[in-house]
């Protein structure tokens, strides 16, 4: 470590932001993971991972709660595949093991900034009938959802004539997801009273990612050029991260900051690339979103990676943004924004199995880099 990452956490950080290049180099996650036991010792009370908002509560339920079983959390607990990353499951068994000598005010929360979407995005059925059950109606979803299958299927977001998000049965569906959040709101006395405040919240948490659901499919039908309609289709995924970080921290606030760790091509600054399919795509990205509303408040550090034989990248290019730390720090560490602002960085470098290079804009946007030469 060329740099304290407490020199990063001042008196206004309530999120901290710590990106990665690739989810598939594990260096990073492990390292995450000593510096969030680090921020533990610092006040942060909570971590939001890129992963599903909804699904996290079972690993927040093992952690906090002491319910579930370690495998249940990882196979049930995390979307896009991540609960099989062993850095991930050392996180959350160490989180457990930290919560178990202290009280639930201190505990270690865990929480999804994500929703149940990538590129497909899933059926708003069962997030719909848990805010309907909670709410005690009487309401007969099926024939306005009809198959899940459609709503999940690849050619529901290829193809914007195949996609249900522009139907009437969709819209029909969005003024009752309204209903149900509104209704929650004007009867939270009487159900708080009658469940918990964490019971109203995750009611609350279904209904508006049923919500994030219909906005996304409704952006998939909508027809346009098709370099715009991703576009468009990413910032949706991206703002919708940043709502729920911000409802994260309106739950989290008294308890201290949080941390959160996901690719860096959301958690920048500047505005978000990626090539796809012959395509050059551009949005305001979750970061982006969120340093724009908090200011100060949002610290964001980046990762770089150098080389990895497990991704097979080789040796990194002097004239790119991982090559000139490369040079300069070695191994790992956490190199100061300015330090790198100089550095040439590659514009047009390809998106390769996930891996985003950094470029000049990142690297000015951040206040921090976390350079990692390789496992």
């Amino acid at each position: 470590m060329t740099q304290d990452i407490r020199e990063f956490v001042n008196g206004a950080c309530d999120l901290l932001g710590l990106g990665e290049p690739t989810h598939h180099e594990p260096a990073f996650g492990r390292i995450r993971n000593e510096l969030f036991a680090q921020l533990a010792g610092l006040g942060f009370r909570s971590i939001a991972y890129e992963s599903d908002r909804v699904a996290a509560f079972i690993v927040d339920d093992y952690v906090r709660k002491e319910t579930g079983s370690l495998d249940e959390a990882m196979e049930e607990g995390f979307s896009h595949g991540f609960g099989a990353l062993d850095a991930n499951r050392r996180l959350v068994a160490w989180m457990r093991e930290y919560n178990e000598r202290r009280p639930m005010e201190e505990r270690l929360a865990f929480h999804g900034m994500d929703s149940p979407f990538e590129f497909t995005a899933e059926s708003p059925r069962r997030y719909l009938e848990h805010g309907r059950d909670y709410l005690g109606l009487e309401l007969d979803l099926a024939p306005l959802v009809g198959d899940d299958d459609r709503w999940g299927g690849m050619e529901a977001v290829t193809d914007p004539d195949r996609s249900p998000g522009g139907t009437d049965e969709a819209r029909r569906l969005r003024v009752i997801a309204d209903d149900l959040l509104i209704g929650l709101y004007t009867d939270a006395p009487r159900l708080i009273g009658a469940t918990s405040r964490s019971e109203w919240d995750r009611a609350r948490v279904h209904v508006t990612t049923a919500l994030a659901l219909l906005r996304y499919h409704r952006q998939a039908a909508h027809r346009t050029e098709e370099g715009d309609r991703w576009s468009r289709l990413s910032g949706v995924r991206d703002a919708i991260m940043a709502q729920n970080l911000l409802d994260i921290r309106g739950l989290e606030a008294h308890r201290g900051p949080t941390l959160v760790y996901g690719a860096n091509v959301h958690l920048q600054r500047n505005r978000s690339r990626m090539s796809m399919a012959g395509m050059d795509l551009a949005w305001s990205g979750t970061g982006a979103v969120l340093a724009s509303l908090l200011r100060e408040r949002y610290v964001c550090v980046l990762g770089s990676l150098g080389r990895s034989s497990g991704l097979g990248l080789g040796a990194p290019d002097p004239g790119t943004g991982e090559g000139f730390l490369q040079e300069r720090f070695g191994d790992w560490g956490l190199a100061a924004a300015d330090e790198v602002e100089a550095a040439a960085a590659r514009e047009d470098a390809p998106a390769a199995r996930g891996y985003f290079p950094l470029d000049r804009a990142a690297l000015e946007g951040a206040d921090a880099i976390l350079h990692v030469s390789g496992a």
